[in-house]
């Protein structure tokens, strides 16, 4: 299961600082890990994907009272865009051959 968050901050390297200090929150709810991606026309658009092996672990962190406090402290200027998303297929082209 993953937890899909868009959003746009003011300052990445700022909101970055506070997304690192954040992970403790992240892994009590037994996150397994993240991807961060930044827009390519506007690096402060940032994209997370936090996973987590279930939708019950997921709404917990989503909830969590601290959750809203990081996003306002790291500079979080939109509203947040969340998608919840459950792994269908995963590929990696790196470990196949072109035919």
């Amino acid at each position: 299961m993953i937890i899909m968050v868009q959003h746009t901050v003011s300052d990445y390297d700022a909101w970055k600082a506070v997304f690192d200090e954040h992970q403790a929150v992240r892994t009590r709810h037994g996150a397994t890990g993240h991807l961060l991606y930044r827009g390519a026309n506007d690096p402060n658009e940032v994209t997370v994907i936090n996973q987590f092996p279930s939708r019950e672990q997921a709404e917990a962190f989503a909830a969590d009272p601290s959750l809203k406090d990081a996003m306002e402290r790291g500079g979080v200027i939109s509203e947040p865009r969340l998608t919840w998303a459950e792994e269908t297929e995963a590929a990696d082209y790196r470990q196949t051959k072109a035919a």
